[in-house]
């Protein structure tokens, strides 16, 4: 009886990939089929979902990378420069050294009428009529009388000052030891910055007594800096390169501890009622922060060294031959009293507060540029 349904050989030469009608010799192989694949543009739909999914993981890879980056800045591992190395102490030194030889000769007009204004306070009723005077009278030069010795003296300040900061904070906090440290940090920071300005105010002072006389003498007495040091040495010997010495660590002493100490509490206070830490902003982020802790410690500064600088202004420009400090000092005050300590406070307070803020500014973006960590607000690691 014949079957009802195909058998096996009949199927197989039915649905066999050979021409209809030939069978396969005994040797020959069939050509194996391969799985289908559905080629992508066929179905438009799965195609743009893989697509996506291939970007998206694409820009999350690249995100997570970009998120590393303001961790990085601040890490102690950062850049090239091991910390607290020969290396970084140069860092700091030529930041510093940029930072205030760059910002004082800057404002040099501001501080030219801020020491004729304390030498005379009715030489001029305001800065623009004082600006104006002095350009009809000597021009643009005029109004920028100084500016050498400004550069020379206050690049050398901020080298000694900034480097030595960094170097005496170091210093001091492992002789004190970590715990220490960090329960007296504010000691620490004046400690450290008292330290270093004590140092600059030495390499400061003989430009600073050149600057003080060529701007509260009409005409200048001298007219570049080494023609006033010269001047100086030849008719007073030395020391009277040095006779403003002692107001000038009582000027700038307390100005430096208080600019130290302030940006740095006042750096820890932004970061603290920020969002988040500090390494969680980029370096123009922590630029801008320096920027502004910088201007509110200017101003503190200024206000607790003004009559220090009002004294200096004054024995530079009026302290007689062979008198001691103290006889100057007293007879100054005798002229001038209480008040007159405080004559240009106000465009002092400007300019401290401009100048400091450019300076922790530029410092600190100096610091950066290098691969090192923003000043304040997280403790470097060794």
């Amino acid at each position: 009886m014949p079957l009802l349904f195909p058998t096996q050989g009949t199927l197989s030469h039915a649905f066999s990939p050979l021409p209809f009608g030939r069978a396969p010799e005994p040797d020959e192989q069939l050509p194996v089929s391969k799985p289908h694949k559905p080629q992508q543009h066929r179905y438009p739909a799965w195609s743009a979902v893989e697509d996506l999914k291939s970007k998206a993981g694409t820009l999350s890879e690249e995100a997570r990378t970009e998120l590393k980056k303001p961790g990085q800045l601040v890490r102690p591992t950062s850049g090239t420069i091991e910390l607290y190395s020969q290396k970084y102490y140069s860092t700091c030194i030529i930041g510093g050294l940029i930072a205030c030889g760059a910002t004082h000769t800057a404002i040099t007009p501001l501080d030219l009428v801020k020491c004729r204004r304390q030498v005379d306070s009715k030489m001029y009723k305001g800065n623009f009529e004082a600006w104006g005077k002095i350009g009809r009278a000597e021009g643009l030069r005029g109004i920028f009388t100084g500016w050498s010795p400004t550069l020379f003296g206050y690049s050398a300040q901020g080298a000694f000052k900034y480097g030595g900061y960094e170097y005496f904070k170091k210093l001091y906090s492992d002789l004190a030891g970590d715990d220490t440290a960090l329960r007296y940090k504010t000691s620490l920071y004046l400690t450290a910055s008292a330290s270093a300005e004590f140092i600059a105010d030495i390499a400061l002072c003989p430009f600073e007594a050149v600057k003080v006389r060529m701007q509260t003498t009409i005409p200048p007495f001298a007219s570049g800096t080494f023609g006033g040091v010269y001047r100086i040495t030849r008719i007073e010997g030395t020391a009277g390169l040095y006779k403003g010495l002692y107001p000038l660590w009582g000027r700038q002493i307390p100005y430096t501890m208080m600019k130290f100490a302030s940006f740095e509490t006042i750096v820890e206070a932004i970061y603290g009622y920020l969002p988040g830490q500090k390494s969680d902003y980029g370096k123009a982020a922590q630029t801008g922060v320096s920027f502004a802790g910088g201007y509110l410690a200017g101003i503190l500064c200024a206000i607790v060294s003004h009559p220090a600088d009002v004294m200096v202004s004054k024995l530079n420009a009026d302290r007689q031959a062979g008198e001691t400090f103290g006889a100057a000092m007293g007879r100054i005050y005798k002229v001038i009293g209480f008040p007159g300590l405080w004559n240009g406070l106000v465009l002092r307070i400007f300019m401290i507060g401009t100048l400091t803020s450019l300076q922790w500014g530029i410092y600190d973006s100096f610091k950066v540029y290098m691969g090192l960590p923003t000043t304040g607000a997280v403790a470097p690691e060794d």
